[in-house]
């Protein structure tokens, strides 16, 4: 037994570093400008458009004010206003994730890949929902097929890292962080570096990740 404790120490700590499964959400501001002018198209002209954006504000901040069931409200009135909004069923998906409702969150995240079948964001959305349950395997591959159609997206690749190291495939499991934090260098995204230099030392404590 006393052998197997450090183990299970280092990977009781490793889980807690990459424990990421609110990432999607925290972060979900930095595609929303792409995300605009990719469904500029939407029928209303520039009127149309400002109240999508004003129920996304409303629904964003209210996110941040950990008020789920008003965000939820808002997303709601905004999919039923715009069907055909991908990225509102995503942002539905990702509330409703948070609120532990795994079932309807899954379906906001499939009919957000319904509407765009390269929306990369919803398959990792749907890997964390699986990673939640545990279920690593489908976890994977659900951030496989976020990862292909994206290969540099870091989040992912994080996520992607959590769910082999979980089942066992430590070794790549270590190799999806280090790409991660090359993305996330070359994308000059200090914090995502800091975390996964951290995650890495203590994965690799014979090694300086800062240095690579």
């Amino acid at each position: 037994m006393k052998t197997k404790k450090p183990f299970k120490s280092r990977l009781s700590q490793t889980a807690c570093y990459l424990s990421l499964g609110i990432l999607i959400v925290t972060n979900t501001s930095q595609f929303v400008s792409a995300q605009e002018q990719r469904l500029a198209q939407l029928p209303g002209g520039d009127s149309g458009q400002t109240e999508r954006s004003q129920l996304i504000q409303i629904a964003n901040n209210l996110l941040n004010q950990g008020d789920l069931a008003g965000a939820e409200e808002n997303l709601r009135k905004l999919i039923k206003k715009y069907p055909k909004d991908a990225f509102g069923y995503f942002q539905l998906g990702n509330v409703l994730s948070r609120q532990k409702k795994n079932d309807e969150a899954m379906k906001q995240y499939q009919e957000a890949i319904r509407l765009d079948s390269k929306y990369a964001l919803a398959y990792n959305g749907m890997g964390l929902v699986f990673a939640n349950q545990e279920q690593w395997e489908d976890a994977i591959a659900q951030y496989n097929k976020a990862l292909a159609i994206n290969p540099n997206y870091g989040d992912a690749l994080t996520n992607l890292a959590q769910a082999q190291w979980e089942s066992g495939k430590k070794e790549e499991a270590i190799a999806s962080l280090e790409k991660a934090l090359s993305v996330f260098k070359s994308q000059n995204r200090p914090q995502r570096v800091q975390r996964i230099q951290e995650i890495l030392r203590k994965l690799k404590p014979g090694d300086d990740p800062s240095v690579s």
